[in-house]
């Protein structure tokens, strides 16, 4: 049987927390939406103003990122999802957690 981490939004991997995050470009403010859990797939749902073009929603993402686990942007890493709404982000040693996510 799976435990509860194998199937979530996020994992911890060392001092590493994995992210699946689903961005949706263009809202009018940058906000955390809360998990999503379907049969297919388990994201954090994530808003920011930005534009998807030219990568300027992946860099606010990482800017917002930062923002919200107190880490500098080098500490953020963009693993998978570059030119999509589904992306995979590591975020190296973060200072701060948002709901839902513990600690290992």
């Amino acid at each position: 049987m799976a435990r509860l981490h194998d199937t979530c939004w996020y994992k911890w991997d060392g001092d590493r927390l994995i992210l699946t995050v689903r961005v949706q470009p263009n809202a009018k403010k940058d906000e955390v939406c809360g998990p999503v859990h379907t049969e297919q797939e388990n994201f954090i749902k994530i808003r920011i103003t930005a534009l998807p073009v030219e990568g300027k929603a992946n860099k606010h993402l990482i800017n917002y990122l930062a923002s919200l686990f107190k880490v500098p942007k080098s500490s953020i890493e963009l693993l998978s999802g570059e030119n999509a709404r589904l992306k995979r982000v590591s975020i190296r040693s973060p200072k701060q957690l948002i709901s839902g996510i513990q600690r290992q």
